[in-house]
């Protein structure tokens, strides 16, 4: 190389890292993240160098939507935007928001209402829920919903034992001590810091119930779940306290497809929808991925990425074969199961009973893995199996309930 062109580089360098530090100054306070998303011709690389231009730090990529999640200061976000979709090359530019995604899918056990910020309606949920007491049952490792959804009829099908389907359960993580669990859980992934991906470990507790319902051990102890024989994937996606970012969900559901997983779970929602998780569901069902999550227990519209028509959104019932009031509704509404005081693994050790929306999505989830375990090779396919095995439950509207309760046994 020639002094010239050696030195015009040196230059360059110098200007572009004098133009960083202007726009990332140390004092520069409040941070935001934004989810910009190139077009489709456009190259990784391209998309990475143009978001970066604009931005303090990369903090992920995002291939399935041809995105680049930027960290900026937060008082020079929206001109940034503006210049990004100012460009041919970008067409979608969001904020990357934070939020808690079990805040409106789960409800507290009654013994620790006390620890949690209710209302009115919340305490009215409670008070129905200590209004169920179950009816002893034969078998105590299988829980009410287990039986309820008749996963036993599948257990003795040489077919569907679930034998080759993996469940990725896109939450709070996995416990890898708990009885239950211990040894099927084959790995994860820890959406949360690209620097500790290892760390997958359940801090919360979500997570860990509810893989206990879709594939507990059947070893005559404990609880059950509807799948025993099926495999599971800790894709840790929320923290301790529920919250986690649209782009950490988004790149949960893309680790999950990059390994070829058929079902996942996700007892998660937000009342706000993103152009940037919609096309992320999308993209992972084109590639194989059933998509199963939480309605809602907000008794009114579906939540996100129930919402979306590439997921199967699941309703909450009752012992009674009532909807759950909490139950979020509407024509999004797939399914419904049971999501009244399921009893489940508890983190910590032994096990504790949960309700809403959370609870009911692991059990369709499980019979998901069956159908994918009895030749249901795609996502439309697990669909049209679950749908046939449905029965609607009486006097509900199928605004609550979809098709109806799945019966196991009838998974062909």
């Amino acid at each position: 190389m020639s002094p010239l062109p050696l030195a015009a580089a040196v230059m360059l360098s110098l200007i572009a890292s004098n133009a960083r530090a202007q726009f990332c100054p140390l004092d520069a306070g409040d941070t935001i993240q934004k989810i910009v998303a190139c077009k489709p011709e456009v190259s990784t690389a391209d998309c990475r160098a143009l978001a970066q231009s604009v931005g303090c730090s990369v903090v992920r990529e995002l291939p399935s939507i041809n995105a680049i999640v930027i960290e900026l200061p937060a008082f020079k976000a929206d001109g940034a935007q503006a210049k990004l979709l100012a460009t041919t090359q970008v067409d979608l530019v969001e904020t990357d928001k934070t939020v808690n995604w079990l805040k409106g899918v789960t409800v507290a056990p009654p013994a620790a209402a006390a620890h949690f910020e209710f209302g009115d309606i919340a305490r009215g949920i409670l008070k129905g829920i200590n209004s169920l007491k179950p009816v002893a049952v034969a078998d105590p490792e299988q829980p009410w919903g287990i039986r309820r959804v008749n996963a036993e009829a599948s257990w003795t099908s040489p077919r569907g034992q679930g034998q080759s389907a993996a469940v990725a359960i896109i939450d709070t993580g996995i416990s890898r001590s708990h009885p239950d669990l211990a040894g099927l859980v084959l790995g994860g992934f820890n959406a949360l810091d690209p620097k500790k991906p290892d760390a997958w470990d359940d801090d919360q507790g979500h997570g860990s119930h509810v893989a206990g319902t879709v594939a507990g051990k059947r070893d005559g102890k404990g609880v059950v779940g509807v799948a025993p024989m099926a495999r599971l994937y800790a894709v840790k996606v929320l923290d301790a306290d529920g919250n986690g970012g649209y782009s950490s969900v988004i790149a949960g559901i893309e680790w999950a497809v990059k390994r070829g997983i058929k079902v996942a779970n996700m007892s998660l929602g937000a009342d706000e929808g993103s152009e940037a998780l919609r096309r992320a569901v999308s993209a992972a069902s084109k590639a194989g991925l059933t998509i199963v999550a939480a309605s809602g227990n907000g008794g009114a519209a579906v939540g996100y990425p129930a919402s979306y028509p590439e997921v199967l959104a699941v309703g909450a019932s009752d012992i009674k074969d009532g909807v759950a009031e909490f139950s979020s509704r509407g024509p999004e509404v797939d399914f419904i199961a049971p999501g009244v005081n399921v009893k489940s693994v508890r983190m910590e050790g032994g096990w504790e009973e949960l309700s809403g929306t959370s609870m009911a999505t692991p059990h369709v989830a499980g019979l998901a893995a069956l159908a994918v375990a009895r030749g249901a090779s795609s996502p439309a396919a697990v669909r049209a199996m679950l749908k046939r095995a449905a029965t609607p439950l009486p006097g509900l509207s199928a605004a609550v309930q979809g098709a109806g309760m799945i019966d196991a046994g009838k998974l062909q």
